[in-house]
């Protein structure tokens, strides 16, 4: 079996991060239910998604629409208790920086435009329909490969804005100083937060139980550094009902 939880994972919240997976191993094992010791957070996220004996991960909303909803089943949604949004919803902030003279999003269409992936709800997907609500898209951009590296070449002019999601910006801000030369411009409507996934062969609900519980359990401190407050069920049709963006090719193909 394998699992990981690779979606915010930071140096920092390995403790936190290995905390709750040792809570929702004892639930599991508790119940006869194998349950590997460790996540392999070091694995490629996509072959851990489609790997066959995947115990539980944490996926993207677009990812799990185009691609996986028919392979893995759902397990539930975490709740990170986010401004605005329902519970296990998330939204993003569109990040500029605070020495920009542009401060409305119009102002950015022919700026260069930064994004972790193209399969990305929450840093492409988001951002095309918020701009389709001011009537464009942005006229180049560029892949940065992570919402790390995204809000670090904002930082450092190599891109002009980046869509972050909420909870990304959140741990940005916290640990990365070059974050004190950012600002958000605006935020995007929320839409359904990062699903648990397992694969089809398992069940999902002892999964859900257990990590409901574990997080439940944890202590305070590592809950608030993982910023979880509970895991909640998102239908799979809430996320299947989200608009797809098209894949526009964008002039510039890396940073400047």
């Amino acid at each position: 079996m394998i699992a990981s939880l690779p979606m915010y994972a930071r140096p920092e919240l390995d403790t936190a991060h290995n905390a709750l997976w040792a809570g929702f191993r004892q639930q599991l094992l508790a119940s006869e239910i194998p349950c590997p010791a460790q996540l392999s957070q070091h694995t490629d996220e996509q072959k851990v998604w489609l790997d066959p004996n995947l115990l539980l991960s944490q996926t993207c909303g677009m990812p799990y629409r185009l691609y996986l909803h028919d392979k893995v089943n759902l397990v539930g949604t975490p709740d990170y208790q986010l401004d605005s949004c329902p519970a296990g919803f998330y939204r993003s902030a569109m990040v500029i920086r605070k020495d920009d003279n542009r401060t409305t999003l119009i102002e950015f269409q022919d700026a260069i435009f930064t994004y972790n992936s193209r399969l990305s709800q929450s840093g492409y997907a988001a951002a095309y329909q918020h701009t389709q609500t001011e009537n464009f898209w942005f006229s180049k951009g560029y892949q940065s490969g992570s919402h790390l590296e995204s809000a670090r070449a904002v930082a450092n002019a190599q891109a002009d804005i980046a869509c972050l999601d909420a909870v990304s910006w959140r741990l940005i801000s916290q640990y990365e100083p070059f974050a004190d030369a950012l600002a958000v411009c605006c935020w995007t409507e929320p839409s359904p937060g990062l699903p648990l996934i397992c694969s089809k062969a398992i069940d999902a609900a002892p999964l859900f139980s257990a990590m409901q519980t574990s997080i439940h359990t944890l202590p305070d401190h590592h809950r608030k550094a993982l910023g979880i407050q509970t895991l909640v069920r998102i239908p799979s049709s809430d996320y299947l009902a989200v608009t797809n963006p098209p894949q526009h090719p964008f002039p510039v193909s890396n940073a400047g």
